[in-house]
């Protein structure tokens, strides 16, 4: 069996991930009389620094309460006062790591620690004086202007020395090259956290130069000390008086028409475009923002970000046995991702290639979710070991993303794709009953809607199974299938081929010149997914909104100007026709189906004929599924017809 999406490629860990600085990874080097040393000198040197600094404040304390006129009686005092004082105000300074801390890192935090220090150390200061010597004691007046003094001065060292290090030392990188200069677009939350991170991480060797903002109320402000100078559009004549090497796109919940729109701007002034991680990676913490790429044509065929956690899919999942089947598929591991963030309370990963499952648990691993995790190499058409998985943890919730989806792979073979896609679904389904499993959902294509292959064909007769269970009596599993078609970055899919036709050197291939289909990115079709769960009572079959088709020839001519070439004349676009199978587009509704609205605007529901009976599902198992690997080809592609009336299949 071949799971949903197979992936053989090692999971890479990311840079942000094993060195959150991006600093350059060395050996920890042992406690040694050289580190001692320096750890000294280090600490006599912040002694120094902080009692000349207490010592003034002090000093100056008196001179603004007398009005810089202090009077005789008081000149003693105050040298008696710095004697007492100055002490307990360095061992508040090291009880609160004043010590400790960076000098060229500072925030609130360390404000408020500052403060604290001084608060205590001149209360403390206070009473010892008034215990010990009531009648000479400093005015009232010197101990408040000195802690205002002392937590000011202390506070404007600090913040001073983190200015000289973001504005005279982020011009480098650690390797002594210049830091690349950059134009950051878009001024919002990714923008500014952005900048923040790279003017604190001189590692980085970028060095922002100017925000660019569509929000004109933006221009002519600052971002921690960055102009807002204009918008995208005026990148022509502003980067003539601040001359720029790259462009760096903040703007992850902008619209990906608006994106194409400022791509094209960019590029046309032979600039280099970089892009900030997806707010879905964001969100869950694998990347930080600063962990930029060159922009793919994955950024620019996305849609407008919408928020898809939900309190019900959380109610669903936590405290739950989940298994995902195909979990270490494109779909299936992203489902294991997101579910993982929910917290259930244990995640059944079963995938037939060890590989491919190493990698999802790897990554899950590396994201403190070993303790949620149980990776189970099996193939879902071996009965013994699935009613072993089933009987050993008791699942409460499938999802089922294992299948065999590659359309011209399966046409050649359609046995196999009946045997794995439908009779395996329906095996799963029925031990899902059997087990008592509370809600099961089926991954199925919009390739089943009017099939014109065998693999099509091969995941509708799945859900037919599915509507056929929920009604069986006795059964208490909620069925549900989600249909949706192409994503963006799966095993398989065109993007990776063209990528890869391109890399060679062409030429690219496209089947016809009018052929579209349709795409959405991996984690908002899984994220739509799961919210189908909580919508579903059983017996449904889900429709994504997958937005407008896309023609694939202008994806292709979009991938080899990403790859900054030029379409037909560096690489050449050509039309090999339309394979056994394959469609000129895709539909999104059977003719005796009808769409209908549910609480989400991106989730369509199927409003179906009714289910077939057990008969049917009798008849389908005899005269099909068992005799899948007798017929031949076209005979099977018959036989299918039978139980698929819509099926029309392509014949030899």
């Amino acid at each position: 069996m071949t799971e949903d999406g197979k992936q053989n490629l090692k999971h890479k860990k990311p840079a942000a991930l094993t060195n959150p600085v991006n600093q350059p990874t060395s050996t920890p080097r042992s406690f040694s009389a050289s580190t001692f040393g320096e750890r000294i000198s280090r600490a006599l040197a912040l002694i120094a620094l902080y009692t000349a600094v207490l010592t003034a404040c002090r000093y100056f304390a008196y001179e603004v309460r007398f009005d810089f006129l202090v009077p005789h009686e008081f000149q003693e005092e105050r040298l008696y006062s710095l004697a007492v004082n100055l002490p307990i105000k360095l061992g508040f300074l090291l009880l609160f790591r004043q010590f400790g801390s960076l000098l060229t890192y500072f925030s609130v935090p360390d404000l408020m620690r500052i403060a604290a220090a001084m608060a205590s150390a001149n209360l403390v200061s206070y009473l010892l004086r008034y215990g010990f010597n009531p009648g000479l004691m400093s005015p009232r007046g010197v101990v408040l202007i000195d802690f205002v003094l002392g937590v000011g001065a202390l506070s404007a060292m600090r913040l001073g020395f983190r200015i000289y290090r973001e504005r005279y030392l982020t011009g480098h990188s650690p390797n002594g090259k210049a830091a690349r200069r950059i134009a950051v677009l878009g001024a919002g939350d990714a923008g500014a956290e952005f900048v923040r991170e790279t003017q604190a991480k001189p590692s980085l060797g970028l060095r922002p130069v100017f925000f660019l903002d569509d929000d004109w109320k933006k221009h002519g402000h600052s971002i921690h000390g960055i102009s807002v100078l204009g918008a995208p559009e005026e990148i022509a004549r502003l980067r003539k008086d601040y001359p720029i090497d790259a462009c760096v796109l903040a703007m992850p919940s902008a619209p990906a028409k608006r994106l194409q729109e400022i791509y094209k701007v960019l590029t046309a002034e032979g600039l280099k475009v970089e892009i900030v991680p997806s707010m879905a990676e964001l969100a869950s913490g694998r990347v930080q923002v600063t962990k930029i790429r060159p922009v793919q044509v994955e950024d620019l065929l996305g849609r407008d970000t919408v928020d898809l956690r939900s309190d019900d899919v959380a109610a669903l999942v936590r405290d739950k046995v989940i298994l995902v089947t195909g979990a270490g598929g494109s779909i299936g591991a992203e489902l294991c991702r997101q579910i993982a963030g929910y917290h259930p309370q244990r995640l059944l990963l079963v995938e037939q290639a060890e590989g491919s499952l190493f990698n999802i648990e790897a990554e899950l691993n590396e994201r403190g979710q070993q303790h949620l995790i149980v990776p189970l190499v099996a193939d879902i058409m071996d009965a013994d070991r699935m009613r072993f998985i089933f009987e050993r943890y008791t699942p409460q919730v499938v999802f089922h993303a294992a299948a065999h989806k590659h359309v011209f792979m399966m046409e050649r073979q359609p046995g196999e794709a009946v045997k794995n896609n439908t009779t395996g679904t329906r095996r799963l389904a029925e031990l899902a009953v059997a087990k008592g499993v509370g809600v099961f959902v089926l991954i199925s294509t919009d390739k089943a809607i009017n099939p014109t292959s065998a693999m099509g064909a091969s995941k509708r007769l799945a859900e037919l199974h599915l509507l056929a269970l929920q009604d069986k009596p006795g059964n208490r599993t909620r069925f549900m299938a989600v249909r949706f078609g192409n994503v963006l970055g799966s095993s398989g899919s065109v993007i990776p081929i063209f990528k890869q036709q391109i890399a060679t050197g062409g030429p690219v291939t496209v089947t016809h010149p009018d052929v579209t289909r349709y795409f959405m990115t991996i984690p908002e079709a899984v994220g739509l997914v799961l919210r189908t769960t909580t919508l579903g009572q059983g017996g449904e079959i889900f429709v994504l909104d997958m937005g407008k088709p896309v023609k694939i020839v202008d994806l292709a001519r979009q991938l080899i100007e990403l790859s900054g070439l030029r379409p037909g004349e560096d690489i050449e676009i050509k039309f090999i026709g339309l394979r056994a199978g394959e469609k000129l587009f895709e539909e999104l509704q059977h003719h005796s189906e009808q769409l209908k609205p549910t609480a989400h605007e991106r989730i369509h529901l199927l409003a179906a004929s009714a289910p077939h009976g057990e008969k049917w599902v009798a008849d389908c198992r005899a005269e099909l599924e068992e005799q899948a690997g007798q017929l031949d080809p076209n005979q099977l592609r018959q036989r299918i017809r039978k139980f698929v009336p819509e099926y029309s299949p392509h014949l030899d």
